[in-house]
C-alpha cells in the first residue's frame, strides 16, 4: 500500500458555527487559510518527499482553496493537482446548513435514531457513513502510487477505518483536526 498524507480543509465559517456542511460548497475563512498555510510548511520541512507524490483533492471550493494554499507553502505549483468527485464529503441532504440544536428541534426522532446507529443511519435524502465507506473503499483501491488528499472529515473517518479495519462504532467518532496531517505509512497512522 502507498504511503498517503491526508489533509483535512481549513476551517470554514460552517465549521466555526456547527452546520452540517456535507457537500454544501462552503469556502474557507481566514482561520482555515492560515491552517491550510501550516500544513503545507510542515509537510515541507517534515515530509519534504512529499513533493513528488500524486496529489488529489475533493472537487469542493474548501478542498481546492486548502490545496492550492498548502502547494504554495510547500513551494510548487499551487495548480499542480487533480480532482476526483468519490473524495467529497459525506452528503448530509436536508440536514446541510443546521447545526445539531437546529436538528434536535426539527427532527428530534430522526436525531435520536442517528444516536442510535451513526454509521447506518442516512439523513433524509443523504447519505450514511456505510454508503460513504462504499465509496471511500472505491477510491482506496485504486490508489497506486504515494498521495497527498485534501478531503473533509468523514471521509478522513472513514479512510482511518478501512485502513486500521476499525469497527462501526468507533469510525465515525474519530476526531479530525484541520491543522493536522494524518500520515499512513503501510503499517500504521499518525499526526504531524
Amino acid at each position: 500500500m502507498p504511503t498517503l498524507v491526508f489533509i483535512r480543509h481549513g476551517e470554514t465559517d460552517w465549521n466555526a458555527e456547527g452546520r452540517f456542511q456535507g457537500q454544501r460548497d462552503i469556502p474557507l475563512n481566514a482561520r482555515g487559510r492560515g491552517q491550510a498555510q501550516r500544513n503545507g510548511r510542515v509537510l515541507a520541512e517534515q515530509m519534504p518527499e512529499t513533493a513528488r507524490f500524486d496529489f488529489v483533492a475533493s472537487p469542493l471550493e474548501r478542498t481546492r482553496q486548502t490545496m492550492e494554499i498548502a502547494r504554495g507553502a510547500m513551494g510548487l505549483d499551487p495548480s499542480g493537482y487533480r480532482l476526483d468527485p468519490i473524495l467529497k464529503e459525506i452528503t448530509f441532504g436536508r440536514w446541510e446548513g443546521y447545526t445539531a440544536p437546529e436538528l434536535m428541534q426539527r427532527w428530534p426522532d430522526l436525531v435520536a435514531e442517528r444516536d442510535v446507529d451513526k454509521w447506518g443511519f442516512q439523513p433524509p435524502q443523504g447519505e450514511s457513513y456505510a454508503m460513504l465507506s462504499v465509496r471511500i473503499g472505491t477510491w482506496l483501491a485504486s490508489v497506486t502510487q504515494d498521495t497527498v488528499v485534501v478531503s473533509h472529515g468523514g471521509v478522513c473517518r472513514v479512510l482511518r477505518g478501512l485502513l486500521l479495519g476499525l469497527d462501526t462504532e468507533q469510525t465515525p467518532n474519530l476526531d479530525v483536526p484541520q491543522d493536522r496531517i494524518l500520515v499512513w505509512d503501510g503499517r500504521g497512522t499518525h499526526w504531524i
